[in-house]
């Protein structure tokens, strides 16, 4: 099963702020609603709790270590390995980490690939991917997306896969 990282972050690795995204990216949002459609995508309860509601025509894995935590419609794990567990189980080709932070950090080492999307602005972020060591990676895809009236940030999407 390949391991895939998804996410975007401005030009200081910010994910997130205030538990919301602070930037509005349209173009972002359909590449990742396309990458992850039919597949395990992993999300913190933090993160899963800032979308609201489980994300139509997906898997998804909600990471806590809140005991007794439920949501119609969804599987929740306590760690990593029980997430990865569940979707190998049922025979998941790709799944997809989403976030926040500390599941970034939690699942890095075992990424095959990352869809990176750089904002390229710097946005006072409070949380952060962590450190990525790019000699570890070999750049696959790259394309510019240019401010317009549904992105507010120019941006570029990355495909990284974890270099041999």
């Amino acid at each position: 099963m390949i391991i895939s990282l998804i996410v975007a972050m401005d030009e200081q690795r910010g994910i997130g702020r205030g538990n919301a995204l602070p930037w509005r990216l349209s173009d972002d949002l359909k590449r990742f609603k396309a990458l992850t459609r039919g597949h395990f995508l992993v999300l913190g309860r933090k993160t899963y709790e800032a979308i609201g509601c489980p994300l139509p025509d997906r898997n998804i894995i909600i990471m806590t270590r809140r005991q007794n935590y439920t949501v119609d419609g969804c599987w929740v794990a306590d760690s990593l390995q029980k997430a990865l567990k569940i979707a190998q189980e049922h025979q998941e080709n790709e799944i997809f980490i989403g976030g926040g932070g500390d599941i970034f950090s939690q699942a890095l080492p075992l990424a095959d690939r990352i869809y990176l999307t750089q904002v390229h602005a710097s946005l006072g972020c409070d949380v952060f991917f962590p450190e990525l060591v790019m000699v570890k990676w070999v750049e696959q895809e790259r394309s510019f997306h240019a401010v317009n009236e549904r992105n507010q940030y120019p941006s570029t999407f990355l495909l990284l896969t974890r270099r041999c």
